[in-house]
Parts: C-alpha cells; structure tokens; sequence
C-alpha cells in the first residue's frame, strides 16, 4: 500500500469512564459524547463535515438501530453525509477508517468518529447470559451449538491450541492479564482500577475465577469485562486543521491503516497465524513507512489473555508462539524495556464497551503521543503508536499507526 495521499490529524479525543455510566439512555450517551469531544477542542459542531457511529449491540441490548440519526440530531449535524457502521468488536475502529476514506476522498475536512455502548442496566447490573448469547451472535452459526458462552468458549479453544502447539503454560498466559491490571491502576477510566491482579489469583480456581468450559484453560480473570461506555474522536485534514482552529503540536498523525476480514468460522484456518490480522498489520506499517521496531506504545485488542499473547506477534515484535513469554519477562510493562502494551489497560482492565474500543484504542495512542495519559503511564517521547483492534474470532481485523507531530 501506498502512503497516504492526504495528511489526516487526530486533533481531539474523549472517552466516558468505561464500567457502569447508570440511567443514561443511548440518545443521551450519542449528545455526551458529541458535546465533550466539541467542547475539548473549542469549536462548534457546525465545522464537522461528516461522522460515523458504532454502535453494534444497541439494537439488541438497547432497542435503538440508526444510531446516524441520533448523531444527525444533534445542532449542527443535521443533513450531513453520517452513518452507522457494524463490525463486531472492530466496529469502533471501522468507524475512524470510514472517516478517514471519506476525509481522504475529499467529501469533507472534519470528522468525528464515535463508538456508544450501554452493556448494563441503569443500576449498573450485566446479564452475563443476556450479553453471552448477543454476542455469539458474532460467531458463525455452526460454530455455536454446546457453547453456553459462545465467544469465552472459542476464544478458550484457541488458547487451548495455543498452549498445546507452543508448550506455553497457563501461569505463563496469566502474566498477561496481569500486566493490564498493572497499568489500570493509573487510569482514572478504567473499569478495575482498584483491583489488583496477580499470577496466583489467575491460577487459583475460586469464587468469582472459574475455567470457562470444562476442560478448556481460559480463566474468569482473563477475560474482558462487561462494560458501559463511550469514546469519540475528532479527525481533520490540514485544512480542516486550519478551520478548527486546532495548534499543530496538540495533535497526532494518523500515517497508516489496514483492514481485513477472515472468514467467520474457526473451522479449517489457522487462528493462531490468523491471515487477515496479519495482513491488516503490515498494510498499516506499509502505508506508514516504518516496521515494528519504530513503534514505542501499542493498543491491542485483548478480548481475552490469548489475544494479549497472539496480538505482540501479529504487531511482528515477536516469532509466533513466543508472545506469552513477552509479558512473562516484562517486555509489555510499561519500563520494561521493550514494546509497552495496552498502557490503558487492555480490554480485560480498562474495560471493554464493544462499540467504543476501537475508537479508544486510538484515543489513547493519541494521548500517550500528545503527552495527555497520567504520567504513571506516559512512555517517554513517543514517536509512533500502533493499534491492533479485532472483530468475532479473530474475523475483522482493523490496524492504526499514529505518529507524533510535535
């Protein structure tokens, strides 16, 4: 892939806090949303020329589909070209590339995208069932029978093949889970700060930590949480910098991207070399010029402890089969001395609002560029920044490089 023929700039971000947002309806979430991420960078929502939305279990846990036309509602929005994307959990990171081709096609100079999530009840409470059996929605239907929990389940199947073809342990694997609650304890936003996390509570079966299926090693505490949540982002072009009013050193680059689908099933392909996820990545290092070894914060998408591990090698910092042992010798702390990942906190710590990750995940990239995460979390003079945001069982992959302007 080529370089980009257009520059396109982060020049604002916000999020909710990610866990429990309480008796807020999805309207009201879309108006929040919209209104911080304006109000951040000073201008009116008149100057955004296009938008797009994700939003992918509000029609089954929110009853509300058209999620465009809450945006279009909002003063200043209305009439202009906005949609509302679904790609499982890429859907956030869908959202930012579909602005992005509409921003480098010249349909406009300004855009927003966002990503609403509303998983719990109004008194913060998860139907765990209720929410299991939407999103095995995102499986294909073949994949599900005998799987109460449909996605813990296959993503416990990949890492029972991870173990097996590697000879990696499960304290191994707990060192990744570990290593996110580790960095959520400075985030103000995350959804377990507070809690704290070690290899022996990984491996101790008891209480609220129970092996996911029989037989099958995944674990309670490596999986993601139930989580409420918003996150939205402004992106522009040089113009559109210029009309915003923005100062060039308060925003980040957006120098490479990538998109790929597998196919839906797990049956018959390699998920733990999965192709699309492999390939998302190297067009995004390929539009931005630069390999693995430039990247100094990285955002992946840790639905569960596997994806921590197979997520190090898809960004190519390590050979397949040696990621568990990356976060077993530190490397993925924060001054650990290599790759840091997931200084958010991951999707198992931070928190994990379907819609609104992928669009976090990219928020975060640009604070830890701008100087803008607690200084407990920030990695010092960042030059480059990668995201890795995934959809279903390794299915729809979505892939970032942001770079450092000031």
């Amino acid at each position: 892939m080529k370089a980009m023929p257009k520059r396109i700039f982060v020049a604002a971000y916000r999020q909710s806090p990610f866990g429990k947002l309480g008796a807020v309806t999805i309207p009201g979430i879309v108006h929040q949303a919209l209104t911080e991420v304006s109000s951040d960078a000073g201008f009116p929502l008149e100057v955004v020329d296009t938008a797009s939305v994700a939003g992918c279990l509000t029609p089954l846990t929110g009853d509300q589909v058209l999620l465009s036309g809450l945006v279009a509602s909002e003063k200043g929005l209305q009439s202009k070209p906005i949609e509302t994307v679904e790609n499982a959990c890429a859907s956030g990171g869908q959202a930012i590339l579909s602005v992005v081709h509409r921003l480098l096609l010249g349909e406009g100079e300004v855009g927003i995208a966002l990503g609403v999530e509303k998983m719990r009840d109004d008194e913060g409470k998860a139907d765990g069932k209720r929410i299991g059996k939407v999103l095995g929605t995102a499986s294909h239907p073949d994949d599900r029978p005998g799987k109460v929990f449909v996605f813990p389940h296959l993503f416990a199947e990949v890492m029972d093949r991870y173990l097996k073809e590697w000879g990696v342990t499960e304290r191994d694997m707990a060192h990744v889970p570990v290593t996110f609650y580790e960095h959520a304890q400075h985030n103000p936003y995350a959804q377990m700060r507070g809690v704290s996390m070690t290899v022996e509570k990984v491996l101790t079966i008891e209480g609220p930590n129970r092996y996911i299926a029989e037989g099958l090693p995944l674990k309670t505490f490596e999986c993601s949480q139930i989580s409420d949540g918003w996150a939205a982002i402004v992106l522009a072009t040089e113009e559109g910098l210029r009309r915003l009013g923005v100062d060039r050193a308060r925003t980040a680059e957006l120098v490479g991207f990538g998109q790929a689908t597998d196919p839906l099933s797990t049956k018959g392909r390699d998920v733990l070399r999965p192709a699309g996820a492999y390939k998302a990545m190297r067009a995004a290092y390929e539009t931005a010029g630069i390999g693995p070894e430039d990247v100094d914060v990285a955002e992946v998408h840790d639905c569960f402890g596997i994806m921590g591990a197979l997520a190090v090698e898809i960004l190519g910092k390590v050979p397949a089969g040696q990621g568990a042992r990356y976060y077993v010798e530190g490397k993925a702390r924060l001054g650990g001395g290599a790759l840091p990942i997931n200084t958010s906190g991951g999707l198992i710590a931070k928190g994990h609002p379907i819609s609104a990750t992928g669009v976090a995940m990219v928020g975060w990239s640009y604070w830890q560029l701008t100087g803008q995460v607690p200084e407990a979390l920030q990695v010092k003079n960042p030059r480059y920044a990668a995201t890795f945001n995934i959809g279903g069982p390794i299915c729809a992959s979505v892939t970032t490089v942001l770079k450092a302007t000031a």
